[in-house]
């Protein structure tokens, strides 16, 4: 039997979190209501519901970062006078490969975004003159 630190098995542990907020945000949609002059009065707790799991989640995502980059490289090996100190080398690894993927996955949906928002402002510019 393998020990990890326990800030990574939590972390991991969670890790499925994203699946139960976009169950949650499904349950919670805000319905557009055009007849109600103020639609976000009676939407606002699923409103709030949904920030606090997204900030939750956020915050969540910044802790696992922490714990998993806090330790990089573990002692894989567990020593004799504290065999509980060792980290599991698939699953650190796996935490780490886990979270380079959403790193990736963000930035290049930050550059997609931004070459979106170029080329429509470039299009839009052409479309002026």
């Amino acid at each position: 039997m393998t020990l990890t630190p326990p800030a990574i098995q939590v972390s991991l542990l969670l890790y499925d979190s994203t699946r139960m907020r976009r169950l949650l945000s499904k349950a919670l949609v805000i319905d557009d209501d055009d007849d109600d002059e103020y639609p976000w009065r009676q939407n606002a707790h699923k409103y709030y519901v949904h920030l606090i799991l997204s900030l939750f989640l956020f915050l969540w995502f910044i802790l696992g970062n922490y714990w998993v980059f806090s330790v990089y490289l573990p002692d894989f090996i567990p020593p004799f006078q504290q065999p509980q100190a060792y980290c599991d080398k698939t699953l650190y690894l796996f935490a780490v490969g886990v979270l380079v993927l959403s790193h990736t996955v963000l930035i290049l949906l930050v550059l997609c975004s931004g070459c979106v928002y170029v080329c429509s402002r470039w299009r839009f510019a052409g479309d002026e003159d």
